[in-house]
């Protein structure tokens, strides 16, 4: 049972050593998990979806893992505000719809939002970035 979509892993196991990611096994089946698609992912639902393959892995290997390949820029971890990393296969600017109800996670285009003025920040900082998560609930059926 295939549940795992199919990767280049070779061409994964270069991408990650060009940027200091030494790429076993382990890595190499999280990554291209994660990377097959764009997607947001926990931590929970990789070991899940590994395990529904045949693929036994650790909890600390697959959060490891993680945090290795958002240093390196693969992924972004971003907050589901729930104490719950999600991990955003999308590395490119952009913000999130989060369905309440229903859990999913959707990217928003940066060129769909649009600010009109952010603060200053404190002397010595300058604002590197921008996480905007806009939480919907269904609308109740009338």
């Amino acid at each position: 049972m295939q549940i795992v979509p199919p990767v280049d892993r070779a061409r994964l196991a270069e991408s990650l050593a060009a940027r200091g990611v030494r790429p076993t096994a382990q890595r190499l089946k999280i990554a291209s998990l994660l990377l097959a698609t764009p997607q947001h992912m926990t931590a929970e639902q990789i070991i899940a979806t590994l395990k529904q393959a045949g693929t036994r892995v650790s909890k600390a290997t697959v959060y490891n893992t993680l945090n290795l390949l958002a240093a390196h820029g693969f992924v972004r971890q971003v907050s589901s505000g729930d104490e719950r990393a999600l991990f955003d296969s999308n590395t490119h600017p952009h913000y999130h719809f989060h369905d309440l109800d229903g859990g999913s996670w959707s990217d928003v285009e940066e060129s769909q939002v649009s600010f009109s003025r952010f603060p200053e920040p404190p002397p010595g900082f300058a604002v590197v970035g921008v996480d905007l998560t806009i939480r919907l609930r269904r609308l109740a059926n009338k």
